[in-house]
């Protein structure tokens, strides 16, 4: 308010000069906007100088003591409002910043409709709402808060909270988080978290302590400005006193000393970092991409090295079928259905791949009677009067020609195989596998494009399996049935041999691995508490190729500093010139200097706008 009055008295005072040719009333229109507008300039500088620092503020205020001493109370007005005005424009641009992650919280509605006795709602805040409260959710609406879908079916856009980009299926027991957009369903949700306790409100929090968070380039930046704005100011000093040695008048020596001063300490460099940071943090949270910190930041733009764990992070840690060979008197599809039948009342891991995979394939699943879990050795029961058996190979499976042979050829190929039976003979042998995620190869092949040396996988499970997956994606080397550890071990050793390297994995099985990584990235933080506080960066969503996409934002923002940082310092090297050999006036440096500062907070502001490869075209999916 007070720079706007300013601002409005210093034009009238020009127009008045200008017009009129007043004078007197020119002149006490320029000294009430000096006083208007000094007033908290005035009082930072106290502050920066009882705490012995030279700020802005500072120089602000010894340059307007230095034209009102010449006389030029016109420019002192001028140096009020435009050296005010620039502050201003650097709050903005890191409000700006700042407040394009705050504007997240706003997505979670205000107001919740709880569900009461039957069928009633009521409207409540959602400070109100505690876990095992049950909301409803019409179409079209945002979730209030994390739960669980408790009823209905619909599909979910969470890309505000996860940055994935397709909306997932929601159903009964589907995870959820608020601030998502519900889609053409009615849901019940149950409530798991306080309101201060969401993934979105810990997502802000850890954004706005990782903005706080200073980088290499960060703290450079103020050790230079440490040395470097004494130095301007003892560089005025010497003009003001040189000078008059070599003929000039004193009059003449301490005009161009106030605009060696006020060209010299530029707003520019100081926010030429920050800014930068501050935006690529923004923009990569609005990405789901959560960087803890500059420093993160910049590392990753350095990575050398990227090693995966395996399960749940290229794969997607479920297995699924794989294939079926009969090797009885049975087809494909009827030997899959029988298995499927005799699994169907197991709750193992294989035995849900094997039901999912003959429902995929739309068969018919036959009744199962008597059926019977046998611990370590599989199930049976009878399906159309016919006593079965699904199981490990044994070791007369393996001897049998044909059951022999499919056995090894999947074992080879790193699957999982099951012998089905009946009382006398092996009628197939079904084979399982963990999948590799849809995006394991697109994000490797994009890891080799973004220059990284070595691509590898660390993983506990064995030889056979890590060796057919490390082939399947072109991966530079694996090591298999590692320990957490080993998994340690060998991340220090390659941290040795090759350099900076990145550690993606869940982050809570890996934690050993992580923690020695120079970059601890953990996948599919969204959904793992653990992953989300301890990760140097947090890959929000389930999406590996959100990986690439965080090298390219931080490379991007790396980029972007070294131009903020060139052009604020050739700049300065220009106007210093200009004002020694007494080239321009102190209106003409200022607004040169707030001229260069402007462009540096827009270049700066640029990293909000998404880069090539950050952002993908949305697929709406309808689910009925």
């Amino acid at each position: 308010m007070t720079l706007a009055v300013a601002a409005v008295l210093l034009a009238v005072g020009l127009i008045v000069e200008w017009t009129i040719h007043s004078e007197p009333v020119a002149l006490a229109l320029f000294w009430a906007s000096i006083i208007v507008g000094g007033v908290y300039p005035l009082r930072s500088a106290v502050r920066a100088v009882r705490n012995k620092r030279l700020t802005i503020s500072v120089l602000l205020v010894v340059a307007a003591i230095g034209a009102i001493a010449l006389g030029v109370i016109e420019e002192a007005a001028m140096l009020v409002v435009i050296f005010s005005l620039g502050e201003a424009m650097e709050a903005y641009a890191t409000d700006r910043a700042r407040g394009s992650i705050s504007a997240l919280m706003e997505l979670a509605p205000p107001t919740a409709n709880r569900v009461t006795d039957g069928s009633q709602t009521e409207t409540v805040a959602v400070e109100e709402l505690h876990p095992g409260d049950v909301v409803l959710v019409r179409p079209g609406e945002r979730l209030p808060t994390d739960g669980v879908v408790a009823e209905g079916v619909s599909w979910v856009d969470a890309s505000p909270v996860t940055g994935e980009s397709v909306p997932v299926e929601a159903t009964v027991s589907t995870e959820v988080f608020g601030g998502s957009l519900n889609g053409n369903g009615v849901l019940r949700v149950q409530v798991t978290k306080e309101h201060y306790d969401t993934v979105l409100a810990r997502v802000i929090e850890q954004v706005e302590e990782a903005q706080a968070k200073r980088g290499g380039a960060e703290r450079f930046a103020d050790r230079f400005s440490a040395v470097y704005t004494p130095a301007m100011f003892v560089l005025a000093i010497v003009v003001a006193l040189v000078l008059p040695l070599l003929g000039f008048e004193w009059r003449e020596a301490i005009y161009r000393a106030l605009v060696v001063l006020v060209v010299s300490c530029s707003c520019a460099l100081v926010i030429s970092v920050p800014v930068s940071v501050v935006t690529a943090i923004a923009r990569g949270a609005r990405d789901g991409i959560l960087i803890k910190g500059g420093i993160y930041l910049e590392r990753l733009a350095d990575i050398k090295v990227v090693a995966f764990d395996k399960t749940g992070t290229l794969t997607r840690g479920r297995p699924a079928l794989a294939g079926v060979t009969p090797v009885g008197d049975v087809t494909e599809h009827d030997a899959l259905a029988l298995a499927a039948a005799v699994e169907g009342g197991s709750e193992h891991t294989i035995a849900s791949a094997i039901v999912t995979g003959a429902r995929a394939h739309n068969l018919t699943i036959p009744a199962a009677w008597n059926a019977r879990a046998l611990p370590g050795a599989g199930m049976e029961a009878t399906v159309n009067g016919r006593a079965l058996h699904i199981g490990r190979p044994t070791a007369d499976d393996r001897t049998d020609p044909d059951v022999g042979r499919a056995v090894s050829q999947a074992e080879a190929e790193g699957r999982t195989a099951v012998v089905l039976r009946d009382a006398s003979r092996p009628l197939a042998v079904v084979a399982v596998a963990d999948q590799l995620r849809p995006d394991a190869q697109s994000t490797i092949d994009e890891l080799r494009a973004l220059g990284i040396k070595r691509i590898l996988m660390l993983t506990g499970d064995n030889t056979t399996v890590a060796k057919s997956t490390a082939t399947d994606l072109g991966l530079d080397d694996y090591r298999a049935e590692l320990l957490p550890e080993d998994k340690s071990a060998a991340v220090l050793e390659l941290r040795k041999t090759y350099g900076v390297i990145a550690m993606v994995g869940d982050g809570v099985n890996d934690a050993p691995a992580l923690a020695n990584a120079d970059l601890a990235i953990a996948m599919g933080a969204a959904a793992t508490d653990v992953a989300l506080e301890t990760a140097d960066v947090a890959l929000m969503a389930d999406e590996l190729d959100r990986l690439p996409a965080a090298i390219r934002l931080s490379r991007r923002a790396r980029n972007n500093i070294k131009i903020n940082i060139a052009l604020s310092l050739a700049v300065v090297a220009v106007l210093i010139v200009a004002a020694l050999a007494g080239w321009m006036s102190l209106t003409t440096g200022l607004l040169l200097n707030e001229g260069s500062a402007a462009l540096i907070i827009l270049n700066g502001l640029r990293m909000l706008a998404p880069g090539r490869g950050e952002t993908r075209r949305k697929r709406i999916t309808t689910i009925t």
